[in-house]
């Protein structure tokens, strides 16, 4: 088939856009154009959100989305769709984090993470991957982690759940061939959002300290997440004839000065 190219309006739904990457990346879109469907847990967040966009010329509306809920998924979807038209690029990029030693955390607390990180970026795929098939185009774009690819102790439960993200999208990717949508996964090395802010501190200490000895706290140079928004930005908008399939995106380390200057 021929590729259909992107149309001149490009709804973009983002899943976890309350705070952090998914929230900067609903502004970068919105500042460049784009109408943004906002999805998260926290809709007064969401509102609050929406409106700083339409107070700067976007388009956005809030939806409530849990993604742990098949339901909540597919009517936030429905709801999207409604206000802005059929969703050209969705990103799933919904999630917190919990930590703790493999052998101590129980099986309920290995499981919510999978449900989030994982169970959850399908919830999304699913509910919206059929109209874009049936158009012949549209972008899917998944947040991973860098942790899919170096390991990190104390978040076995993380780290299962976003290497799912790499395998999940792979096969995606090739049951997608042919179809005129792409997909992608964005993974992000150490970004400063909210997540993990409310972890216990002695637990943190302890994790932090666990990933200098196998070589994982390199520097403390963090990502912002306007740096991942960019990055998520650059992936949809290739031409249709290309894809970006992944975009691993890291903290540059500190520069040593030299001389004096």
């Amino acid at each position: 088939m021929a590729l259909i190219p992107h149309p001149e309006r490009r709804p973009v739904l983002v899943a976890g856009a309350s705070s952090g990457i998914g929230a900067a990346t609903a502004e970068w879109f919105a500042a460049a154009g784009y109408p943004v469907a906002l999805a998260a847990r926290r809709l007064d967040v969401l509102e609050e959100l929406a409106d700083k966009i339409r107070a700067a010329g976007g388009e956005a509306v809030a939806v409530r989305m849990d993604v742990t809920d098949d339901a909540s998924v597919v009517d936030a979807v429905a709801r999207a769709s409604e206000a802005l038209g059929g969703l050209e690029i969705v990103v799933a990029g919904a999630g917190d984090l919990a930590i703790g030693l493999t052998h101590q955390i129980t099986p309920d607390e290995f499981a919510a993470q999978i449900d989030i990180h994982l169970n959850g970026a399908f919830r999304i795929y699913r509910a919206t991957i059929g109209p874009m098939i049936e158009r012949g185009r549209g972008d899917v774009v998944f947040i991973g982690s860098d942790v899919a690819k170096r390991p990190r102790p104390w978040s076995a439960a993380y780290v299962a759940a976003k290497s799912g993200i790499d395998g999940l999208v792979a096969t995606i990717g090739m049951e997608l061939e042919g179809t005129g949508v792409r997909v992608g996964v964005v993974r992000p090395g150490q970004t400063l959002t909210g997540m993990g802010m409310n972890l216990d501190q002695k637990q943190t200490e302890d994790m932090l300290n666990d990933w200098i000895k196998f070589g994982l706290a390199r520097h403390g140079n963090f990502l912002s997440p306007e740096h991942l928004a960019q990055g998520i930005h650059a992936m949809v908008t290739m031409p249709r004839g290309a894809h970006l399939r992944e975009l691993e995106i890291e903290a540059e380390g500190a520069i040593a000065k030299k001389g004096n200057h």
